[in-house]
């Protein structure tokens, strides 16, 4: 009932300027949703050599910037992946950015990852943990690298951030930055070798992979062979199903139901790598066939913005 009557405040506002206050709130709620006495471990999860309290995440994107995680940590989050971030500071895409399609309980972004940059993302990610929540940090480059030296941004993120998280997400897959995409094609594989080979070992490797993908096979075929950990399926889509808009930028939410989804994680199920499952996770029954077909663990973001905060603790008491 509180979320349904902010969300119909938050909703007469530009969607980016709304986010920013749901943070706000989020971090004066703090205090209070930590005295909540749910039991948020008892669907315990152990993969990539890292042990989860339960298999539900908040996807990157929502927290950026590092700035709310730990209010976030206590909604119940089993982990919540930071970012995307890059080496340094940038703005992003021109506003507006984000586009909203109730009737299809969908997002349009076109972002183009702003962010703060590393140096003030790490500095947020210092400090004491709350409870055991497992932090993750998405890694992009910035917009003006040249694409020869977009592996040169990696690297120095991996080496600032794999002290400070428990796992990296390589992101090759926004369709928010100018030829980003293209590093799915054939200079994924090395490029994700050199990253793991800078990790040395010390935090585990995932890599974000797009659900527009002609030859799915043959990406996660690469990434295995360059030694990752495991994958993220999948990011936005620059298709539209079910959405009228016209407007370039990535497609979140309810329609990315209609990707058979739940298909894509079954067959990749089937690898040697451990897949979380992430896009069109909007009602716990979207989580356990996500579960069930396979995935270690899932991500929410869209379903965040149109269920509020409860979407954690009816997917958690679906999946008990």
């Amino acid at each position: 009932m509180i979320y349904r009557a902010a969300r119909a405040v938050g909703f007469r506002m530009d969607p980016e300027r709304a986010h920013g206050m749901a943070l706000g709130m989020v971090r004066l709620g703090r205090p209070l949703a930590s005295l909540r006495r749910r039991r948020w471990d008892h669907h315990g999860v152990e993969a990539f050599g890292l042990r989860f309290r339960n298999p539900v995440g908040l996807a990157a994107g929502y927290d950026k910037d590092a700035t709310a995680w730990r209010a976030l940590a206590a909604l119940g989050f089993g982990h919540i992946e930071i970012g995307t971030v890059t080496p340094r500071p940038q703005p992003g895409n021109q506003r507006p950015r984000i586009t909203r399609h109730v009737d299809q309980r969908a997002l349009v972004n076109r972002m183009g990852f702003p962010s703060h940059g590393a140096e003030a993302v790490a500095a947020r990610l210092g400090g004491t943990r709350p409870g055991d929540v497992v932090v993750g940090v998405s890694i992009g480059p910035n917009a003006d690298t040249p694409a020869d030296r977009r592996l040169e941004d990696y690297l120095l993120l991996v080496d600032r951030f794999a002290p400070l998280a428990d796992y990296l997400a390589v992101n090759v897959s926004s369709p928010n930055t100018a030829g980003l995409r293209d590093l799915q094609g054939g200079p994924l594989e090395p490029l994700l070798g050199a990253i793991v080979e800078c990790a040395a070992g010390t935090i585990p490797i995932l890599v974000k992979l797009s659900p527009d993908l002609d030859e799915i096979a043959g990406v996660v075929a690469a990434a295995e062979r360059a030694g990752v950990d495991g994958l993220i399926v999948a990011n936005t889509t620059i298709t539209r199903p079910e959405v009228s808009d016209p407007n370039p930028g990535g497609l979140s939410g309810a329609p990315l139901r209609s990707l058979a989804m739940g298909r894509l994680i079954e067959t990749l199920a089937a690898t040697r790598l451990p897949v979380v499952a992430c896009g069109g996770i909007m009602a716990p029954d979207d989580a356990v066939a996500r579960l069930g077909a396979g995935a270690v663990l899932i991500q929410v973001y869209t379903g965040l913005v149109y269920e509020g905060p409860g979407l954690v603790g009816r997917i958690l008491a679906a999946i008990d």
